[in-house]
């Protein structure tokens, strides 16, 4: 990427759709266009967790609108994230296709955890203070709270709860009232209780809060003649809150009209978080999400920061390096040969390599049942720096690099392009049976070559002939890739 290159980050929120295009100069960046549309998806979530078609529909259309701004971007350049409504929706898959029709760039929903660091390195990036500092960020459906130093987060976290479902739970229909703030603030409180406990023995010198509530809050509390944000400011915006029995006739200055249905919600979530960990003061910073994903668009360190996760998990279980760097290095050589018949990326090379340092994690537990231990861990561990896709697809090739191919349990599959995923898995279990024996040599040179749904891997010298087991081996892999519809030939 060229300095002055513009840079798109896309933030697909529970209350509103972000777009905020910038570009870098002289290390700073100078921000070029910003969209923001409200969109209310948190509220299109039903009891069941599915998404209604009219909050579908109301995201489709900004899309579309995002879509056209974007016109001529390339795809590297911009960085769309989809955060908890969409990541919690049980019919996901069917807005994302939807999407796809009209909007052309990756959709990629992420973690609670990854959305926190994110938020902090967008912090980090304005905000100098020495010591640790505390970042607060609540959003339409959950609120974000990390604790770091300098550019390094210690601690991250996502609570389930934002202004919107807070409003929509305990303010229904915009009824305000003591006994309902009171109500909401003991279940806010209960949501923080996991989580008090180590925040408080991490400690913080400076507390920071982002996003849209405490904006609000903050632009309150400056009609007060307030720059910051204190447990009596809060009280004081309640009791005003209070004056009115609905959100709809609010009149408090500094309020905007579109934040009157869902400030008793975030103000609750915000009177919590301070009951539960004793803030004094809290400042608002201008920074947080999209500017974390400038941020990385601009360093090209998303790898960087994916890499060191892998690395970090395989060094806590006491991996076999030497065994993984050997499936690795054959994994290379297999990219290298088929990866433009198979239409195959940079970063599906990457995922098999990561597969590869983490698929024995599970040994921790038992070598009985290892890909399935192996799977489970990599599936419930926080990665940072992944998107929940990838780390379904890490989860899945580890489950099945081995024995069966069970499709039944694949069907969870969805998020991902199957035949990718086929071709991917194929080539997994292949380097990893070539790798079998685990001596330090490599493993047999091969040369393979694919054809639509065909692998073709051919021996050198005759080695097969000399190797009765691997034959056998490569005999039950024939049958077991059947179930990916792929045909595996070998001589």
């Amino acid at each position: 990427m060229t300095e002055y290159s513009p840079i798109a980050a896309v933030d697909l929120g529970s209350n509103s759709f972000h777009l905020l295009v910038a570009r870098e100069v002289d290390g700073s960046f100078q921000v070029l266009h910003k969209e923001k549309q409200r969109v209310n998806l948190a509220a299109g979530l039903n009891a069941d967790m599915t998404l209604s078609l009219p909050a579908m529909e109301r995201a489709l259309t900004v899309l579309k609108q995002f879509a056209a701004t974007l016109n001529n971007f390339p795809h590297s350049h911009v960085q769309v994230v989809a955060t908890y409504t969409l990541r919690n929706c049980k019919n996901i898959q069917q807005f994302l296709v939807k999407a796809k029709q009209c909007f052309p760039f990756k959709i990629n929903v992420i973690s609670g955890q990854e959305e926190a660091r994110l938020i902090y390195q967008g912090v980090a990036n304005y905000e100098h203070s020495e010591g640790n500092r505390l970042v607060i960020d609540i959003g339409g459906g959950s609120t974000e709270l990390i604790i770091g130093e300098h550019f390094t987060h210690k601690l991250l976290t996502s609570r389930n709860m934002g202004c919107v479902n807070i409003s929509k739970q305990f303010f229904n229909q915009g009824r305000l009232s003591e006994k309902r703030f009171n109500k909401a603030q003991i279940r806010a409180e209960q949501l923080l209780e996991p989580i008090t406990a180590s925040y408080k023995r991490m400690g913080w010198q400076r507390c920071y809060g982002t996003s849209g509530t405490i904006k609000a809050l903050h632009a309150i509390a400056v009609q007060f003649g307030h720059n910051t944000l204190t447990t009596e400011i809060l009280l004081k915006i309640k009791a005003l809150i209070l004056r009115s029995h609905n959100c709809d006739s609010l009149l408090i200055e500094g309020l905007s009209e579109e934040r009157k249905a869902t400030i008793a919600g975030g103000l609750t979530v915000l009177l919590a978080v301070f009951a539960q960990l004793d803030i004094h003061e809290l400042r608002y910073c201008d920074h947080a999400l999209r500017d974390g994903l400038l941020h990385e668009i601009s360093q090209n360190d998303e790898f960087d920061i994916r890499t060191r996760t892998i690395q970090t998990l395989s060094e806590h279980y006491n991996v076999d390096t030497q065994h993984s760097a050997n499936i690795c290095h054959t994994l290379k050589q297999f990219y290298q040969q088929i990866s433009v018949n198979w239409s195959l990326q940079k970063l599906d090379l990457q995922l098999l390599c990561w597969a590869a340092q983490l698929h024995e994690v599970g040994l921790v537990i038992n070598s009985s049942g290892l890909h399935r231990h192996s799977a489970y861990i990599v599936s419930h561990s926080q990665l940072p720096g992944f998107t929940q896709e990838q780390q379904q697809v890490l989860s899945y090739l580890i489950r099945f690099y081995r024995k069966k191919i069970k499709m039944r349990e694949l069907k969870l599959c969805s998020a991902i392009e199957m035949v990718k995923f086929s071709r991917l898995l194929s080539l997994f279990r292949l380097a990893i049976l070539l790798n079998a024996k685990r001596q330090d040599t490599l493993s047999p040179e091969v040369k393979l070559s694919s054809y639509a749904d065909t692998l073709l891997v051919e021996f050198t010298n005759g080695w097969l002939k000399e190797h009765t087991l691997m034959a056998a081996d490569l005999a039950q892999e024939q049958h077991h890739l059947k179930k990916l519809n792929l045909t595996l030939n070998y001589i």
